[in-house]
């Protein structure tokens, strides 16, 4: 898996998860403790996001960090 297949993967599933609780970004941005627009770029695969922001994420959707690799 490339570099950026892994960036577009995790991306769409954040997004997927996201939606499917009913959070927008501004909402999972709060939850998780970052920037809404940093939101937006993960979503978009435009970050190459940090190991301690994968965790703040899947937190905030109450996932497994592996379930946002999937």
């Amino acid at each position: 898996m490339t570099n950026e297949s892994v960036l577009i993967l995790f991306g769409k599933n954040v997004q997927r998860l996201r939606k499917s609780k009913g959070l927008s970004q501004e909402q999972l941005a709060e939850i998780a403790g970052l920037h809404r627009t940093y939101i937006g770029m993960i979503e978009r695969a435009e970050k190459n996001i940090t190991l301690i922001n994968i965790e703040k994420i899947a937190a905030a959707l109450n996932v497994k960090i592996t379930d946002l690799l999937e």
